[in-house]
This record gives structure tokens, C-alpha cells and sequence, in this order.
């Protein structure tokens, strides 16, 4: 389990399951006990990315459901008439400088039309925070396995999506895996 016990950015967990075996979920309760003992400030999240946890009874509330997803090859054109850019630098304490990092935003015009981050790590790049409105999402997802492709070669592309984003993605070309959930508890 991965665990970040200070505030964390708007959205994302203080703590990420990372397998899900009988011993890992044991370790996994009593990490998560301890930070329900700590000084958290405000609402905290946990990722539990097998599905294995059942936190209902320790006062924390279903926040999202999802499911993992990998991309297997590209289908179809990711014909479009966004131009992407790789973002450098923002007013965001993102990671601009990181070798392993790529922000990528998608204009017409100076309109900001959609988006996505990836993140290069054990063998695979992670593809998170996708933006796109609905009549283009598929596109998007197509154009961002590209840049992907492009900037971290010969990798897989993962993430987990749920809804209409979950759809848009495998219809770009992603094939659905196992379920997640995140969530979330709130200070007393």
C-alpha cells in the first residue's frame, strides 16, 4: 500500500492499494487504521484498486466506482481538428520538469478543448485527468494513445475510467479490467 499521510492534492487519495492478497488486505486495514487515527485535515480518500476492501463500516462512504483499462492498439483515425501541445510550464505545482511527466492540452483556436497527463512508471504510462467534450471524447482518447505512443515508446497505456469516459476509451481502443473503488471519509 502507498501512503501519503499530509494533505494531498484536490482529488487524489492518501492511500493507494497496490495488492490484494489475504496478508496485503491485513497490512492494508491497519495502514488505513492509523490514518483514521491521524490529523488529516478535511475529507481523505482511498484508492482501493482491487475492489477488496470493505471500509463501509469504518465510516468511510463509496466516492467512485470505476474499472481499470489498458490499451491494447489503436482503432480507427484519430482525425481531429484539436491541436495538441505538451504543456511545459503552468501555474499548477505540476511536475513540468519531469522526465517521466507530459501534460498535454488540445485547443481550437485559444479555446482549451480537451486534455490528459501521462506518467511513466513500472513499465507502463498512466493516463489520468482526460478531458473532452462528449462529441469528441473518443477522438481524444485516440490522439492521447498516440502522444503517449509518441512520447513514452513501446509502452502500454493504463488508467481507469467509469460512465461515458469508460465507453469513449473503449471505443478508442482500450479493453476493460478488473473493478476499483475510491473512498472517502470525512473528518469528524
Amino acid at each position: 500500500m502507498w501512503v501519503n499521510a499530509r494533505e494531498v492534492p484536490r482529488f487524489y487519495p492518501n492511500a493507494v492499494t497496490l495488492a490484494r492478497d489475504d496478508a496485503a488486505i491485513t497490512e492494508q486495514l491497519s495502514n488505513i487504521e492509523i490514518l483514521q487515527k491521524s490529523n488529516l485535515p478535511g475529507r481523505w480518500a482511498v484508492k482501493d484498486s482491487f475492489m477488496a476492501l470493505d471500509l463501509g463500516r469504518r465510516g468511510f462512504d463509496v466516492l467512485h466506482e470505476a474499472s481499470w483499462i489498458r490499451n491494447v492498439m489503436l482503432t480507427g483515425s484519430s482525425a481531429t481538428d484539436i491541436d495538441w501541445q505538451r504543456e511545459t510550464e503552468g501555474k499548477a505545482a505540476w511536475p513540468y520538469h519531469d522526465p517521466n511527466f507530459a501534460m498535454f492540452t488540445g485547443r481550437r483556436g485559444f479555446r482549451v478543448v480537451a486534455g490528459g497527463m501521462l506518467y511513466r512508471a513500472a513499465g507502463v504510462v498512466g493516463l489520468s485527468n482526460v478531458v473532452a467534450e462528449a462529441a469528441d471524447a473518443v477522438a481524444v482518447w485516440r490522439s492521447l494513445i498516440l502522444l503517449a505512443s509518441r512520447t513514452f515508446p513501446r509502452l502500454p497505456v493504463v488508467g481507469y475510467e467509469s460512465g461515458s469516459e469508460l465507453a469513449a476509451a473503449l471505443d478508442a481502443g482500450f479493453e476493460i479490467g478488473d473493478p476499483l473503488r475510491i473512498w472517502v471519509r470525512a473528518r469528524e
